[in-house]
């Protein structure tokens, strides 16, 4: 039996406003709550995941550790949480580092349109990948992928090229102050 999935619809200020089905929210572009998580290891390599073959947007981009959405009732962190152990196969804290809104159209019809929630964590272990949901991961240097950024922009996530830019300023400013 499939189980419908909801989101939580919300306004700019991130108050909910209602919930709606997931794939109507993304036919219609309706803004929603979403998070993004980002992780790196000890050598401040950041985790990508290419996203699965028979994802229903943006398959076989490359894009940060894992993104979704909460559902209705859920805490974002626990989500955050959740999310990472059913497509990484993986615990580490976790920490919200800022948020950011996007909108963004597909090929299919489809439009991500979210209040993303970005959080960030440490891990250095083993995974085990859903491969509904991941293809392949890696761990790449900054540097690495904004030359990667630069040349193969195709190749990754619309929120990726949008969010990589604040992660890399959140990690300038998060160094300054240590």
């Amino acid at each position: 039996m499939v189980t419908m999935e909801e989101v939580i619809l919300v306004n700019e200020q991130d108050e909910e406003t209602g919930v709606m089905e997931k794939m109507e929210a993304h036919l219609k572009g309706r803004l929603h709550r979403a998070f993004s998580i980002f992780i790196f290891n000890d050598k401040n390599e950041m985790l990508l995941q290419q996203r699965a073959a028979g994802k229903y947007h943006s398959a076989g981009l490359w894009t940060n550790a894992c993104c979704s959405h909460p559902r209705p009732g859920e805490k974002t962190q626990d989500a955050a949480a959740r999310r990472l152990k059913e497509e990484l196969g993986f615990e580490t804290q976790l920490g919200e580092i800022f948020e950011f809104s996007y909108k963004a159209s597909f090929e299919n019809g489809l439009t991500e349109h979210e209040f993303d929630h970005v959080f960030a964590g440490t891990y250095n272990g083993n995974m085990h990948l859903n491969k509904t949901e991941v293809q392949e991961v890696c761990f790449r240097s900054m540097e690495e992928i904004e030359s990667d950024l630069q040349t193969h922009s195709h190749k990754f996530t619309a929120w990726f090229l949008l969010a990589f830019p604040l992660i890399k300023k959140w990690m300038n400013t998060t160094a300054a102050v240590a």
